[in-house]
């Protein structure tokens, strides 16, 4: 975050109220939000993998090794995001899952 605080009678902009001068600049890094995908009796493994590579870039080693990490312990992680890139993603995730007749489900969750 960026503070910025407006000199009207200072040496840095005396006599020119509208220049803003930074005095405190402290930039705090966003919020991170990891991408879950759970698993389900129904999706199949290459359906996940396909997921994987579409929405999360993953190449086919990556996405199996995901696939294998939902497939054996119920969830596994897909990404870390900032919370809008995050959000999105899930959502698109569970949109084109559901549209092609898969029950495969996504959530996100702040990271510690």
């Amino acid at each position: 975050m960026l503070k910025v605080k407006m000199m009207a009678n200072s040496e840095e902009g005396a006599g020119d109220p509208g220049i803003a001068v930074a005095h405190e600049t402290k930039l705090e890094q966003p919020k991170m939000y990891k991408v879950l995908m759970h698993n389900d009796d129904y999706t199949s493994m290459e359906f996940v993998i396909h997921i994987l590579m579409k929405f999360f870039s993953k190449n086919y080693d990556e996405a199996h090794g995901v696939m294998l990490k939902v497939h054996h312990d119920g969830i596994g992680l897909c990404g870390i995001y900032t919370y809008e890139v995050a959000e999105s993603k899930s959502a698109k995730v569970n949109k084109y899952a559901s549209g092609k007749g898969h029950p495969l489900k996504s959530t996100i969750d702040e990271c510690e």
